[in-house]
């Protein structure tokens, strides 16, 4: 099946959808089940988004997502309409960004609502690399030369700040102290505090150093981390200048724990910082 097939097909279960919705909205329905046809309407609505996204129509899958997101909300189902506020997020991240952080905020208050402070946090490092990888005016808003841009809207929140940034710092630090206190959770506390001095090593060297600092006397496993010995041999680096120690300590890490997509825009962002940046990490 071609595209336009899949989007056809994809038409009719919003439609058969639909009807679900509405036929659970009449008299004997609120009488005899009529959240059964709600919750069948949710599963269709998924089935369409699927479909659009095989069709690549990811603006449609996104709207479906968010149909079934309502539709879960309705049948006070929050777990399930966090999910799908993420996968609509996920859809649109390919058409409409700023749409897919709506979204992701959506999914980030039903989870923080929960208690689920974690899986908030990891959501909110998704908002931040959408402004960072996908809004390519990013610079420009936060320099104020775009009035009506997603960026201010986000720096309104904390004035002054890069809205690619605070949303990370704030949050990875508020996980890590709430992981560092947890059995399961206690392993990953290291690398959201590591994330967080990144964060604050963007804005400043001295902000990182300092934030060092306190995430090991308050976590003092960290400072036995690797995460933690890069940081520092990464801010030693910087205040001498040196470009090629600081390639050098990220090409160890990077050896045993490979670095994702959002770490490596970070550790350029600070490189670019060193006299002679060859504009590569590795």
């Amino acid at each position: 099946m071609d595209n336009s097939g899949k989007e056809a097909e994809a038409m009719a279960l919003l439609a058969e959808a639909e009807r679900k919705v509405k036929n659970s909205q009449s008299f004997f329905s609120g009488l005899f089940g009529g959240s059964s046809k709600i919750e069948e309407a949710c599963e269709i609505y998924a089935r369409a988004a699927n479909m659009f996204k095989m069709a690549k129509n990811w603006s449609a899958a996104g709207s479906a997502f968010c149909q079934a997101a309502q539709l879960h909300l309705q049948l006070q189902s929050k777990h399930d309409a966090a999910t799908c506020f993420v996968d609509a997020g996920n859809a649109f991240k390919k058409a409409d960004p700023q749409e897919a952080i709506n979204c992701l905020m959506r999914a980030i208050e039903i989870y923080t609502d929960m208690g689920r402070f974690t899986i908030a946090a990891k959501h909110h490092i998704s908002i931040a690399e959408i402004y960072e990888t996908e809004l390519v005016d990013i610079e420009k808003a936060r320099d104020g030369q775009e009035g009506a841009s997603p960026g201010n809207a986000c720096s309104l929140l904390v004035p002054g700040s890069d809205p690619a940034l605070w949303l990370p710092t704030a949050l990875c630090l508020q996980v890590g102290t709430n992981a560092m206190d947890s059995p399961l959770l206690k392993y990953s506390a290291k690398d959201y505090f590591f994330k967080a001095a990144l964060c604050h090593f963007c804005i400043d060297m001295l902000n990182a150093k300092l934030a060092v600092q306190k995430y090991e006397e308050l976590f003092p496993a960290f400072s036995d981390s690797r995460e933690c010995k890069l940081m520092k041999k990464l801010l030693e680096a910087h205040e001498e200048q040196n470009v090629d120690s600081y390639t050098e300590a990220v090409k160890e890490y990077d050896s045993i724990s490979r670095l994702d997509q959002w770490l490596t825009t970070m550790l350029l962002r600070i490189k670019k910082t060193i006299q002679g940046d060859e504009e590569d990490l590795r």
